[in-house]
């Protein structure tokens, strides 16, 4: 294997985990946001409509970095099929199994 090859895939390997955790920190920001943005709304006696067009957009955001997330997973496995084919590389074990990048079902955790 050559060693422009051999950096690629190092970077590769640095970067990809990387990206995974900073998409999940993301979402655990967003979902902290909705729980003081509705713990506000409880807390401050206001109607439950107050704000409601702010809730709607951040679910928004947060389904889209839901999103993100999903489509990083699939990077993830595609990159490991072409480590395997170029470099004849098994990159990490920790790699997502093919049927995870498949799912489009989410779960939803309050």
């Amino acid at each position: 294997m050559s060693y422009k090859i051999r950096i690629a895939c190092d970077r590769i390997k640095r970067d990809v985990p990387e990206t995974e955790t900073s998409i999940d920190v993301a979402l655990i920001s967003v979902s902290h946001l909705m729980a003081t943005l509705l713990e506000a709304r409880i807390d401050t006696g206001l109607p439950a409509g107050t704000g409601q067009a702010a809730v709607r957009r951040l679910a928004k955001a947060q389904m889209a970095l839901v999103e993100a997330s999903t489509d990083v997973l699939r990077v993830h496995g595609e990159l490991r099929k072409v480590g395997q084919a170029v470099a004849g590389l098994d990159l990490h074990e920790d790699c997502p199994p093919a049927q995870a990048c498949a799912s489009t079902h989410v779960l939803h955790v309050a």
